[in-house]
């Protein structure tokens, strides 16, 4: 399988369960500010650092389901970025299913440009890693936030929400093949 193909296969899986969540909560999290997003992924990613250093979890759920919510919180930020927070619900699943297809495909075709450019380095390297760089994208996102959104040289939060998604696509690849 090609590298574009296994992307595929781990997005359709992580908005599998994103269309069954909607169908149990609808979409809550267009609550949440950007902020909370960066911190709910900090939060899956410190599990998973914390799974991969001590091979021992309290709760029943592996890595694995971890890097899928990082995918999906990942492209949840990007949706906030866009459109903003909101005090009550505002959209239908449909939307939120558009919304997220059209995130999800901008990902790809980052992953498709700079798989390119680093000729697949990410199938050589360590899966922990991933965690590692996505802890540093989060670091990044929360300095930003705490700037107020503003950088100087640097890119902006969107860009690391979404090279979030793709380092937790390539975990799940690794762990699945």
């Amino acid at each position: 399988m090609t590298t574009d193909e296994q992307f595929e296969q781990a997005m359709a899986c992580c908005r599998e369960i994103f269309a069954k969540k909607l169908k149990d909560y609808g979409a809550s999290w267009r609550i949440m500010r950007p902020s909370s997003i960066t911190d709910q992924i900090f939060i899956k990613a410190k599990r998973v650092r914390t799974l991969e250093t001590t091979g021992c979890a309290m709760v029943d759920e592996g890595i694995l389901p971890e890097l899928m919510g990082i995918v999906n919180y990942g492209i949840v930020g990007l949706i906030q970025l866009e459109k903003g927070y909101v005090d009550e619900v505002d959209i239908q699943p449909e939307e939120a299913l558009a919304l997220y297809d059209r995130f999800a495909s901008e990902a790809r075709s980052l992953m498709i440009a700079k798989n390119h450019d680093y000729n697949e380095a990410w199938r050589w390297m360590r899966t922990a890693s991933y965690t590692d760089f996505i802890l540093t994208k989060v670091q990044r996102a929360k300095q930003i936030e705490d700037n107020d959104g503003q950088t100087i040289a640097s890119e902006g939060i969107d860009a690391n929400y979404m090279d979030m998604v793709n380092y937790a696509v390539f975990g799940i690849i690794k762990l699945t093949e």
